[in-house]
């Protein structure tokens, strides 16, 4: 365990100010069952150990497969490789994704098995179309808009109850195993490029990626019509014993060992592929990448593990205890407070955090983009509670969100951009799905309203802010860049003025 020391510490800071928030609603404003409570300190448990697993894992593991393939497929000089490889990893790492399969088990009117085809075709054909983007040397906004105004314009024809499916898809496709693949990738293929903007060039992938499943999603609406969708309420596990406890776990672990292990199986074949034709990596390497993949299978097992068994039921119990006992501006109040922090438990934003920050040379420090992405995560759930108690269409809050972020794309740092949409793309996570969705839901049950196009749509959303929250971030950043180059150029100037 000494080796995990700093990386269990990490997720303890991550993962203790939920837990604390938990106990004071327990305690203060909305008791509920005891046995709720420690069902949920126990899946908080499993995620500080799963986290901190997963984190060292991917940092031997996945990071460096992606990055190893990214600079071998730029090296051949094969646009048609690129294409090719791209598109095949980009579908087979979204297929088994588990944030993908839990929504496409929400919607029982379009089959299950349909449904991640389509998203996953959407986010391979998206992974090549943001590496000749890369290649071709193409502006981020460029692309963002071009593809945000089709998105949009293909909604037009869509059946609304179809919109929230199709943003939810866009968020849950970058989740625990695809995006460190991606991002590595990314600065594989980025790290052939001899110029400056190799650092802005290793980013983007995650948020150009997100926008496939939605437009893909979408044009399945044009023939796919969709009937009226049901939820199956979760419902928390009563034990009365330590050992009924262990019981409740140990009976979805294996559940969540074959999620995993589908995921990553089709990532160790093509890797082992690619190995024995083309890499040729020393036998050192493949022993440490071995054992990252390991420890990557055991700590997002775990990780799984603790939020669906802990975090679901109980995140839906909450929603309801809390909209059943409390005004409307109180519940939003709560919630948002539990947006801001839920970001620090989200393993994939720990990954893009630390990439963050070390492609940038710390320029932009981990602490910054958390404290960015905590603030974008809470104005969604803000945003979310207010959908659910007026019943304002999911639209209306996206086309004015993306139209402000295609502004400022022209107008902030380009790595901002890509960071921005990155972002966007790996914010909405396993947490989030796990917890506040449920949350969500477990209002709208409450207020009454409709599910599909009241709390259906929460995750799109949770896509959106943060990349606004970053821009945001990025115009402070280019302001304050700007003001201290024109001081430093007065006081030159007054030197000069002193020395005559």
């Amino acid at each position: 365990m000494i080796i995990l020391k700093d990386q269990l510490k990490e997720a303890v800071t991550s993962v203790l100010p939920l837990v604390v928030i938990m106990i004071l609603l327990c305690f203060m404003i909305s008791p509920f069952p005891a046995h709720a409570l420690i069902l949920f300190a126990v899946g908080a448990l499993l995620l500080i150990l799963g986290m901190a697993l997963f984190t060292k894992g991917a940092e031997t593991s996945i990071e460096v497969i992606g990055e190893r393939i990214g600079v071998h497929l730029t090296k051949t000089r094969k646009i048609w490789l690129i294409i090719l490889v791209s598109v095949f990893i980009g579908t087979i790492a979204t297929v088994a994704e588990p944030d993908l399969k839990v929504l496409a088990t929400q919607i029982p009117s379009i089959n299950s098995t349909v449904l991640i085809w389509v998203v996953a075709l959407g986010v391979g054909i998206f992974m090549a179309i943001s590496f000749l983007r890369i290649i071709l040397n193409i502006k981020f906004s460029h692309v963002f808009t071009f593809f945000y105004v089709i998105l949009f314009v293909i909604a037009i024809f869509v059946p609304s109850e179809f919109w929230a499916v199709a943003f939810d898809a866009g968020g849950v496709t970058t989740g625990s195993i695809t995006v460190p693949l991606m991002l590595a990738l990314g600065a594989g293929v980025a790290s052939m490029r001899e110029n400056r903007k190799s650092e802005s060039d290793s980013f983007g992938i995650s948020g150009i990626c997100s926008i496939g499943p939605i437009i893909t999603v979408l044009l399945l609406g044009l023939f796919y019509p969709l009937g009226e969708t049901t939820y199956d309420v979760f419902q928390v596990s009563e034990f009365h014993s330590l050992g009924a406890l262990i019981k409740v776990f140990l009976e979805d672990i294996p559940i969540y060992m074959k999620e995993v292990a589908t995921s990553l199986l089709p990532i160790v074949a093509f890797f082992a592929i690619y190995q024995v034709v083309a890499l040729k990596l020393s036998k050192k390497e493949l022993i440490r990448i071995g054992v990252g993949l390991v420890y990557t299978f055991v700590g997002v097992t775990l990780f799984l593990t603790g939020a669906n068994v802990g975090f679901v039921p109980v995140g839906n119990l909450i929603g309801m205890e809390l909209a059943s006992s409390m005004p409307a501006v109180l519940v939003g109040v709560i919630a948002t407070v539990i947006g801001y922090f839920i970001a620090r438990a989200e393993p994939a934003i720990v990954v893009l955090n630390k990439q963050v920050n070390d492609i940038t040379d710390g320029a932009i420090p981990e602490k910054v983009m958390v404290v960015t992405l905590s603030i974008g995560i809470a104005a969604s759930v803000t945003l979310s509670v207010i959908r659910v108690y007026t019943g304002i269409s999911l639209m209306w809050f996206l086309i004015p969100g993306y139209a402000l972020s295609l502004i400022l794309s022209f107008v902030v740092p380009e790595i901002f951009t890509a960071i921005a949409f990155d972002s966007g793309g790996i914010a909405s996570g396993t947490i989030e799905a796990a917890f506040l969705s449920p949350f969500i839901i477990g209002v709208c049950e409450v207020v009454g309203g409709n599910v599909m196009t009241d709390a259906l749509g929460f995750l799109g959303i949770s896509s959106l802010t943060p990349i606004l929250s970053v821009q945001v971030l990025g115009l402070i950043y280019m302001i304050r860049s700007r003001k201290a180059k024109s001081q430093k150029t007065v006081k030159a100037g007054e030197e000069e003025i002193i020395d005559l």
